[in-house]
């Protein structure tokens, strides 16, 4: 099973979340096996919460043309069919912009000259590590590079290795969101009692309508703000999963990279419900 946690936008504790989900998972009996991916690669943090410890580096890379001027004609069909001006013919030769390129190769199946080669761009990297016996694997974008689906999908290669998988999803409602949540079992949205929290879920909720996941909501800092999320969830029919209150001793473990589990041990036992929840709607909905 994959459950995603996204947000339609940040510090609503996604990632708090994420975290906590996987220590009270931790030798509770419930799963087998799972494994952590966090997938938010421009600001990785879920590592910092686990301490995964020694990390091993994996470089992502994604093809780029590169064209051998001898051979090329000037046809211009690479040209034409570059969706994202990442090719220009400009007087008589192809210029390539690496930093616009999708990657799709169309270039190179449409050349019939054997013009266009295989580059490469570095991504970033995939870091992995363990937390007491269960994998973590995080993507780490590369300074400058703007495309980060390719990378999210690079992490989400090890989804498959282990019984459940727990993904940590950007936050927002754009491309690397529904690249960290599509083809997931289930969308377990984070959000906040502010007018903020509200109008950002709403685009979330619709983004998954999309994809056809089933979902649920996570409300943090519950007790602040008013009841427009809870009205909103229930004209939905988005079942709120859980409730978390504002409270200073979560704040001040936050900040020390600590978590709920930890400071409040009876929260253990709430995030295994919602897990079990969680799989009772998974089955439900197979």
């Amino acid at each position: 099973m994959i459950i995603s946690i996204a947000s339609g936008k940040g510090g609503t504790g996604k990632t708090t979340v994420a975290a906590n989900l996987a220590l009270s998972l931790q030798d509770s009996g419930l799963v087998k096996d799972f494994n952590m991916l966090d997938c938010d690669v421009e600001e990785p943090n879920l590592h910092l919460f686990l301490d995964p410890g020694v990390l091993t580096e994996t470089e992502i890379t994604t093809f780029v043309p590169v064209v051998d001027q001898e051979k090329c004609t000037g046809c211009r069909k690479c040209v034409d069919i570059c969706r994202f001006a990442a090719l220009a013919f400009v007087k008589e030769t192809v210029l390539v912009f690496p930093a616009l390129c999708h990657s799709c190769g169309g270039c190179e199946l449409v050349c019939e000259f054997g013009a266009i080669g295989d580059d490469s761009r570095s991504l970033g990297v995939v870091e992995s590590g363990m937390v007491n016996g269960h994998a973590i694997h995080t993507g780490r974008i590369r300074i400058g590079e703007a495309m980060s689906p390719p990378l999210i999908k690079a992490v989400r290669r090890h989804e498959n290795e282990a019984e459940l998988t727990l993904i940590d999803a950007p936050p927002g409602t754009s491309c690397p969101v529904i690249a960290a949540m599509r083809g997931a079992d289930f969308v377990l949205l984070v959000t906040e009692p502010t007018p903020f929290g509200l109008h950002d879920l709403q685009l979330a909720v619709e983004a998954v309508k999309v994809l056809g996941i089933p979902a649920g909501l996570v409300i943090n800092r519950a007790d602040l703000g008013d009841n427009t999320v809870q009205e909103y969830a229930e004209s939905e029919g988005l079942e709120i999963l859980m409730k978390i209150p504002f409270e200073r001793s979560f704040a001040e473990a936050y900040s020390r990279g600590e978590s709920i589990v930890n400071v409040s041990p009876e929260w253990r036992e709430k995030f295994q419900r919602l897990y079990t929840r969680i799989a009772e709607i998974v089955e439900a909905k197979a």
